[in-house]
């Protein structure tokens, strides 16, 4: 009865296997479709970019660069077994052997963090052409560094050097007033600022004491009108006078700390000290005396910032923003329904002062969230950057941002800059479109798919 038994598993399990039947066709078709929805699914998931975005901006290739290790596990469990002699089975292994060959290359380097110091890798071995990073590194000159996946991968000029990054500081201003929320120091970034302000209320009393109503979050996206005539958030006035407001009520009333205590009393042990900045980045970039509020920082320790807003506020285990603050900072840009304000000088606190310029010095081109610049879509439909993801966001400073810091999360890039030649390049686009295509350009090469795909962030409107 046992050696029948056998016999008949024997016989079943030939015409499974056997090349020629309709059920091998079956349940080739039927492995392939899985493989291939299993695949392309898992690869949307893990890059929240969901099926829509994927099917219609990335290749299939790019979303399986993408997808978990655990992805090949199963996929390894999958393959036909025992193993397949016909020419249907034998594509179907070799698609498995293909799929499982982009999940080794996708895995080959796991993202970390830098510690005390940054951890290295050639652009070859994160998967990036070399080439296209020297063009970069050209096209800007000064000193910079690329990261990717958490790696030093490419530096030019001095990367150590701590310079003053004008107003590439003002995320650093945004990330501690998301930071007094979370601990609870104020109770939300509508709060009236005048609670900690109190000279706001009674400014500007033939404009209806409009001052009053400024609220944190006005201050951060450049939209409380302070020292013009508009209400708050009837327009945005680019002004070094409302983040000058904003400093000093955020760190001095907010964080009680003074000009000469603020970095040892809040910066470092709330940010810096954590991230493992190697270069003592500091609030006070030309010292107490002048301009208060500038940040000093090397290009390889602005890296680490931008790094904590790719993992979302995440640094290696220790959780220093909440998730859905980290995104809303970069995924909140003021409405073009806003107009840039007019100009018109209206009353500030006697003796107030600037962190540098002064009001009016731009329109916000629907691109400025919580003081960092995205890749918006200004009034004319343009976008910021067109041929960068639509995921990228960053720090700017001076004329087209040549001092920065940027990041692009659908290519786990972190890369900073300064004293570079961008002031100096036509526009538009954005000079740093440029920069940015370069990169796109220097995966695709590497990868050879074209990943024309905006990131998994969504972007949504400010109030």
């Amino acid at each position: 009865m046992a050696d029948r038994r056998q016999a008949a598993l024997q016989v079943k399990s030939e015409k499974r296997y056997d090349g020629g039947s309709m059920m091998n066709r079956q349940s080739s078709v039927r492995c392939v479709s899985r493989l291939a929805t299993g695949l392309y699914a898992l690869a949307c998931i893990r890059w929240r970019a969901g099926f829509g975005a994927c099917r219609s901006n990335r290749s299939f290739w790019v979303c399986l660069a993408r997808v978990e290790p655990a992805f090949a596990r199963w996929l390894r469990r999958c393959r036909p077994r025992p193993p397949c002699r016909a020419a249907g089975n034998a594509r179907l292994s070799g698609l498995a052997a293909l799929a499982l060959g982009f999940c080794a290359v996708a895995h080959a380097v796991q993202p970390t963090f830098p510690g005390a110091a940054w951890q290295t890798k050639t652009p070859a071995e994160v998967g990036l052409v070399a080439t296209n990073l020297e063009a970069i590194a050209t096209y800007l000159g000064g000193r910079g560094c690329i990261t990717r996946y958490g790696y030093m991968v490419y530096t030019w000029g001095d990367p150590t050097s701590r310079r003053d990054v004008a107003s590439a500081c003002k995320p650093w201003f945004s990330h501690f007033l998301f930071e007094a929320v979370e601990d609870g120091k104020i109770p939300s970034d509508t709060q009236k600022v005048e609670v900690f302000e109190p000279r706001l209320h009674d400014l500007n009393a033939s404009l209806g004491y409009k001052d009053r109503n400024i609220e944190w979050w006005h201050l951060a996206n450049q939209c409380s009108c302070y020292g013009v005539r508009e209400a708050p958030q009837a327009a945005y006035d680019y002004s070094d006078y409302n983040m000058a407001l904003f400093f000093d009520t955020l760190f001095l009333n907010v964080y009680s700390s003074t000009w000469s205590a603020v970095d040892a009393e809040v910066f470092h042990p709330m940010l810096t000290d954590v991230l493992q900045c190697q270069d003592n980045p500091t609030f006070m970039a030309f010292g107490t005396g002048d301009r208060p509020g500038r940040v000093g920082v090397s290009a390889r320790d602005f890296c680490r910032f931008g790094l904590l807003y790719l993992n979302e506020g995440n640094w290696n285990g220790t959780r220093l923003l909440s998730e859905a603050s980290a995104t809303k900072a970069v995924t909140s840009p003021l409405p073009n329904a806003i107009p840039r304000t007019t100009g018109q000088s209206a009353q500030m606190i006697s003796g107030q002062r600037s962190i540098g310029g002064g009001n009016n010095q731009t329109d916000h081109a629907g691109s400025y969230s919580y003081a960092w610049w995205i890749n918006g879509v200004n009034r004319s439909g343009d976008r910021m950057w067109p041929d960068a993801p639509h995921d990228v966001y960053t720090c700017l400073g001076h004329a087209n941002g040549m001092r920065g810091m940027g990041v692009m999360p659908s290519l786990q890039i972190v890369l900073s800059w300064n004293d570079t030649s961008l002031a100096g390049k036509p526009s538009p686009p954005h000079p740093l479109n440029t920069v940015f295509k370069l990169l796109v350009e220097a995966v695709t090469s590497a990868d050879d798919t074209p990943p024309s795909a905006p990131g998994g962030l969504t972007v949504s409107l400010a109030r």
